[in-house]
């Protein structure tokens, strides 16, 4: 990237850039449709293609240039012309529609040119979609899937397994499959979904076999179908031999590291090779609010500072102009293979060999071209990096890079030292460039990135190439890289205390609407703003009006009530994917259902709730979102009794011993204060173990509740489905505010929701959470029913209060 932006300032060469996008559209178009589509979207650009160049065969040239008139000769052969033209004599062309001169104009594509290349890279898009989507749509695995048959599967192991949440997601390639007790021969990649965590020691390359329940891949997808895997994976084989080193070098960076302090030892092997392992994911959630979550993820920065660090050997060493590129392309070789072959490690490959292809060739690197090309070459060879928000942020990024970073660098340089504008105008041009997509993930704008990237940016090189180092010196001289590893550790100390204290910070993100339409009006604002600064009047007006809005929002922030808003009498706490319910019970006193995932979070919520004592602790099942945060709600306060489910794992009780425990009964009520909770289910007689936990059963065993207190009630029915739904759905009664069950899945019964008649509906739910919750259906049905729907990924906390108007939900972002 550095190279990049010391290029001599000139125009940028466009020739590229229609075609790389025409086959990032098609692509991202055709993906998820049926593959007759996409041939048929194929044949038309085929067909265009072909009329386009049997019109530019049959055009003559016949038009006064500079008075100077040019004739005779079909595009096909070249065009001739009768005289020198500026200094430069017109020649045949060799390329079909272009004309070609010795003098200042060589080099000019016609508009004809353009027309035929995005034709056929948009046309050979998305043919590559229609075979892959027909080779993943067709054959036994997708028969399957599509019948939701079970089947013994070999299958050899693609990517890094990733532990989400309860699950370990594997990206892995089928290989046999047992068909009516026939094995059958395939080749189609598949996503596996296991709950057993020894599938996080598989290692690409790997061959297992297991036993899984085939279902139709979600969303758009190129995989033949996603595996729900029962039990541990039965090993086959090893891993290749190109693998098993790489997981050496990784295993001994680990080993490396294990001296330092947690967060380093964390953070430090995903910045080298991207091996987030051993990341906290409270302080990966801290990197993300600061802006810095790039770093955690291996990119076209990591390989920059590897290839850098390398050509500067090569020169220390007195390697020639031909051997450092060669020493510097088996280094982006070995890279890649350590840190695995990610979207954004692709990417950053691909240039990286362009710009080594132009060094052996002797000629000047061109930026824009060269992004474009590794964008064309990439999205054909795999189309799915189409719907990829991750290749999009390291294209926009190294776009802003390449187009604004060397004008605001030129601009800034005569306000401020050259050092300072360059840090500036590159981390400036990358924040600005990747905005709009990540305002359509998040829902947020940062406003803090920019300075956290300044401030983090020294210590990024050397943490990064001392540990490059140290993964390499690990595997034969452990000792040595830990010495190594320990003043990178101190760099990437530095940066976790930048990311820490810039997430920390007040409006560190702000709350903007997600989406396309958040997108496109905060484009829409940086135009406003680029309008505003060019014109001295327009700043004048634009900076009273941004005053009047400071003195406003201060007005606001000093005069408004502050949180928790008064008299509220439920809140539901931002707990991440999970559940944390609060029931105002008296001052200082509150009743707490479920305590989500995580300890930190939920004692946060209660703090900022003031809450000092909890005489009502309500688990509404046993799995970890709504019980592992339960040392948060003990921390500082003094807790009562524990309900719990009576058919249950016994996973709570670790989390509440020497406290008094009550299991849960149909018709059971409790009273703390003027606040009643009834217990509606699960109807079951007693106490009932269940060791095997296949997530359905344990949810549908739910304490269901309904709280009440004058002028309130709220349906709280912990994560139960379908079938309990439709059970309880006679015995529900009509309350004013309901917990949606299961943080909005699919699985709703409308009979259970609509006899709550709830004005208003709130989903406890993470955000970009892997299970699809809320599944859109369930949005709209709840929208159907007329409530209103709010949700904590998007809100944070959600407090239900009373106005003169009625209920109000009152949001806090924490």
């Amino acid at each position: 990237m550095s190279e990049l932006g010391e290029m001599p300032r000139q125009r940028h060469d466009l020739r590229l850039l229609g075609p790389a996008l025409a086959a990032w559209l098609a692509a991202g178009v055709t993906l998820g449709l049926r593959p007759v589509v996409a041939y048929g979207l194929a044949g038309a650009g085929a067909a265009a293609l072909v009329f386009v160049l049997v019109r530019m065969r049959r055009t003559r040239v016949n038009s006064p240039v500079r008075g100077r008139t040019w004739a005779g000769a079909p595009l096909s052969g070249g065009a001739r012309v009768n005289g020198p033209q500026r200094g430069g004599t017109w020649v045949n062309g060799p390329l079909l529609g272009r004309i070609r001169v010795n003098g200042p104009g060589r080099g000019r594509t016609r508009v004809g040119d353009l027309v035929v290349a995005v034709l056929a890279c948009a046309a050979a898009s998305a043919l590559g979609v229609g075979l892959r989507g027909s080779a993943v749509a067709s054959g036994p695995v997708r028969e399957l899937a599509n019948a939701g048959r079970s089947s013994v599967v070999e299958a050899v192991v693609t990517g890094d397994p990733q532990a989400v949440k309860r699950v370990v997601l594997v990206r892995a390639r089928a290989e046999v499959v047992s068909v009516r007790g026939r094995r059958v021969g395939v080749r189609v990649p598949v996503l596996l979904i296991a709950a057993d965590r020894r599938w996080l020691g598989m290692v690409p390359s790997q061959r297992v076999r297991f036993m899984a329940r085939l279902t139709p891949p979600r969303g758009a997808e190129l995989l033949a179908a996603t595996a729900i895997v029962r039990g541990p994976p039965i090993v086959l084989g090893p891993p290749s031999a190109l693998q098993r080193g790489a997981e050496k070098v990784r295993a001994s960076l680990r080993r490396a590291v294990e001296r330092l302090p947690k967060d380093q030892r964390g953070v430090l092997p995903g910045m080298v090779v991207g091996d987030t392992s051993q990341l906290d994911p409270r302080l990966a959630e801290e990197f993300r609010t600061a802006g810095l979550s790039h770093l955690l993820v291996v990119s076209g920065a990591n390989l920059a500072i590897v290839i850098g660090g390398v050509l500067w050997a090569c020169r220390w060493l007195g390697f020639g102009r031909r051997l450092a590129p060669l020493a510097a392309g088996l280094a982006v070789a070995a890279f890649v293979v350590v840190a695995r072959p990610e979207p954004s490690v692709l990417r950053a490959t691909v240039m990286g060999v362009i710009g080594l292809l132009a060094m052996l060739t002797g000629r000047r690197r061109q930026g824009l071209p060269a992004l474009c090309a590794a964008v064309l070459f990439l999205v054909l060879i795999d189309p799915s990096l189409a719907r990829s928000y991750g290749f999009a942020l390291s294209v926009l990024a190294t776009a802003g890079l390449l187009i604004l970073a060397p004008m605001w660098r030129e601009r800034l340089r005569r306000r401020m030292p050259a050092f300072a504008a360059e840090a500036l105008a590159v981390a400036g041009a990358a924040e600005v460039a990747v905005a709009p997509v990540l305002v359509m993930l998040s829902g947020e704008v940062g406003l803090v990135s920019i300075v956290a990237n300044l401030l983090a940016a020294p210590a990024v090189a050397p943490a990064t190439l001392l540990g490059v180092i140290g993964g390499v010196t690990a595997p034969f001289a452990l000792p040595v890289a830990r010495v190594v590893v320990w003043p990178a550790g101190l760099a990437v100390g530095w940066i976790v205390w930048v990311a820490r204290t810039a997430s920390g910070l007040p409006y560190a993100v702000v709350p903007w609407p997600g989406g396309a339409l958040g997108a496109m009006t905060l484009i829409v604002g940086g135009c406003c703003a680029v309008i505003v600064l060019r014109w001295r009047r327009v700043r004048m007006i634009g900076g009273a009006a941004m005053a009047g809005v400071l003195v406003a929002v201060v007005g606001l922030r000093v005069f408004a009530p502050g949180w928790p808003p008064p008299g509220w009498f439920f809140v539901a706490c931002d707990v991440g994917q999970g559940d944390g319910l609060v029931l105002a019970a008296g001052p200082g006193q509150a009743v707490v259902v479920d305590a989500g995932p995580d300890p930190a979070l939920m004692d946060a919520c209660l703090t900022r709730l003031r809450v000092r004592d909890v005489p009502l602790l309500v688990f509404s099942h046993p799995h970890a979102d709504h019980v592992d945060g339960a040392a948060g709600v003990r921390h500082g306060r003094t807790v009562g009794t524990v309900v719990t489910t009576p058919r249950t794992s016994g996973r709570e009780t670790r989390f509440v011993s020497g406290l008094i425990m009550r299991v849960a009964a149909a018709g059971q009520r409790w009273t703390v204060g003027d606040l009643t909770l009834e217990v509606l289910g699960p109807m079951t007689d007693g106490p009932r173990l269940l060791f095997n936990d296949d997530g359905t059963t344990v949810n549908n065993a739910s304490v269901v509740m309904v709280a009440r207190r004058p002028g309130f009630s709220v349906l709280l029915p912990g994560d139960v489905e379908t079938e309990a739904q439709r059970a309880l759905a006679a015995s529900v009664p009509h309350v004013q505010v309901l917990k949606v069950p299961h943080h909005g899945s699919r699985s709703q019964d409308p009979a259970f929701l609509a006899a709550a008649h709830a004005s208003i509906s709130i989903v406890s739910v993470g955000r970009d959470n892997d299970y699809g919750h809320p599944a859109p259906s369930t949005i709209a049905l709840l929208q159907k029913l007329g409530t209103h729907v709010y949700r904590t990924d998007q809100s944070g906390d959600l407090a239900v209060t009373r106005t003169a108007g009625g209920l109000a939900v009152v949001p806090h972002h924490t």
